[in-house]
């Protein structure tokens, strides 16, 4: 009997996405083609040694159903909540009940459709001996300003030598993760449920274009990007996706 470890990717996709400004939640405003959701989770199964992608929505959503509900390696799961934190938490405990303590569970957003198959498996090779996880993520290239008042006058200036931009996926063992984001409801994302949790999760190197999709201006930089990468290979449609060694 094999007791490897296995992988298991969430999605939480229950927001409503109010900063970008449009009546339809952001995971399903459609770039290149496809929506963010469909792109996000492409991505994922992408990666062969991803068993299952299981994207959380809010109860009653039957979009994501629609989209992505019949790929192979695809779950649905409308047990979403009023956070992330809640969102994934909801993910964990309707989809968990065979997954073994070690797994892995890698949590990716839905509004970061630019994740690459190379980032994935850099992610893999770095965590796949280690004891809790860690996450993508970059270093912070820009100069960073401290801000005060409402008229964002800048207070100091930070050194950005130790500082990195967090992205997703964040890689947990099941295990541990469901615990932390048990404990701790105010976090905002897995690594900061198991940093608060007393764990000290590793950082790897991202890539730029895995940035999230928050505003309009967001939109329109990703939408030019994942077109380019649908005519390098040929255009894409809503088909489920193969397993790929590219990036």
């Amino acid at each position: 009997m094999d007791t490897s470890p296995r992988f298991h990717a969430v999605v939480p996709a229950a927001g409503i996405g109010a900063r970008v400004g449009a009546a339809t939640p952001k995971q399903y405003l459609e770039l290149a083609g496809q929506s963010l959701l469909q792109w996000s989770v492409q991505a994922l199964l992408a990666a062969a040694f991803i068993d299952e992608v299981c994207v959380v929505v809010a109860a009653g959503d039957t979009l994501a159903a629609t989209q992505v509900g019949h790929w192979p390696r695809v779950r649905v799961l409308p047990v979403g909540g009023a956070t992330r934190r809640d969102t994934v938490l909801a993910g964990l405990q309707a989809a968990g009940s065979d997954w073994h303590e070690l797994d892995w569970v890698l949590v990716h957003d839905a509004a970061r459709p630019g994740l690459s198959l190379a980032s994935l498996l850099r992610l893999h090779d770095a965590l796949a001996a280690d004891p809790l996880g860690g996450l993508l993520a970059l270093p912070v290239s820009d100069t960073v300003k401290q801000v005060q008042g409402a008229q964002a006058v800048v207070a100091r200036t930070l050194s950005r030598d130790d500082l990195w931009l967090a992205q997703t996926p964040q890689m947990f063992r099941y295990g541990p993760l469901r615990a932390a984001l048990r404990a701790y409801p105010d976090v905002t994302d897995e690594a900061g449920a198991i940093e608060a949790a007393g764990g000290r999760p590793r950082l790897v190197t991202g890539e730029r274009h895995n940035f999230k999709v928050t505003t309009r201006d967001d939109l329109h930089l990703m939408g030019a990007w994942l077109a380019t990468r649908s005519q390098d290979r040929g255009g894409v449609g809503n088909r489920p996706p193969v397993p790929s060694e590219d990036s």
